[in-house]
């Protein structure tokens, strides 16, 4: 803890702040210090109870991703105030887990939005990676009916998965595309020179040309 003090900086906090994360450290530097300690499971557990974001951060590098159960998993995405924390924990441990697909099932729906997102990232992950046995259209006709009113951080994971059904399922790629262009989410959203907009139908667009191309 005190060696992640040290690496505090004001300005790093000051930037992240505006984007409801508060942690300080530089994530490149909080890297190295999680390939110097290497996995302990232990020490994982230690630095998430501490609440404090860059031990949690710290926490998600180090920990294995298996030794959670699912009720853990289940406690930590609801304690992960931030959403910096938040994207990690589902990105590198419960997209690891083999509790995975029973939370995203469990999380889908939960009243609680920032839950919810969790749940419609692992959905997006599996129209990637293992599509079979969900229900696409269902999928489009919840997007099309709530993502526009929805709360940030549900929308953001919403308009995602409606982005991966159009770039990996060509048979509903027309229809994503038109969601996209009727509800214009993420449309006006500031989309760095070299980067690719998050604004669906443009997603979709470069996605399906980068790979034909």
């Amino acid at each position: 803890m005190a060696e992640l003090a040290a690496l505090e900086d004001p300005k790093i906090r000051a930037v992240n702040e505006k984007h409801g994360d508060e942690h300080g450290v530089n994530l490149t530097q909080l890297r190295a210090v999680a390939k110097r300690l290497k996995t302990q499971q232990e020490l994982a557990v230690e630095l998430w109870g501490t609440g404090d974001s860059s031990a949690r951060l710290l926490a998600l590098l180090i920990c294995r991703p298996k030794a959670f159960s699912r009720e853990e998993l289940d406690r930590m995405l609801r304690a992960a105030r931030t959403p910096k924390v938040h994207d990690w924990l589902v990105n590198y441990v419960v997209k690891k887990s083999p509790h995975a697909e029973e939370l995203r099932v469990a999380w889908f729906g939960d009243a609680d939005p920032v839950v919810a997102s969790a749940g419609w990232a692992l959905t997006s992950e599996r129209v990637v990676k293992q599509a079979e046995g969900l229900d696409l259209d269902g999928l489009l006709d919840l997007i099309e009916a709530g993502m526009q009113d929805a709360p940030e951080r549900l929308q953001w994971a919403m308009n995602q998965t409606l982005a991966q059904i159009g770039i990996e399922h060509a048979e509903y790629r027309a229809r994503a595309i038109e969601i996209g262009e009727r509800l214009r989410v993420l449309a006006d959203y500031p989309t760095s020179p070299g980067c690719t907009s998050p604004f669906a139908p443009v997603w979709i667009a470069e996605m399906v040309r980068r790979r034909q191309g």
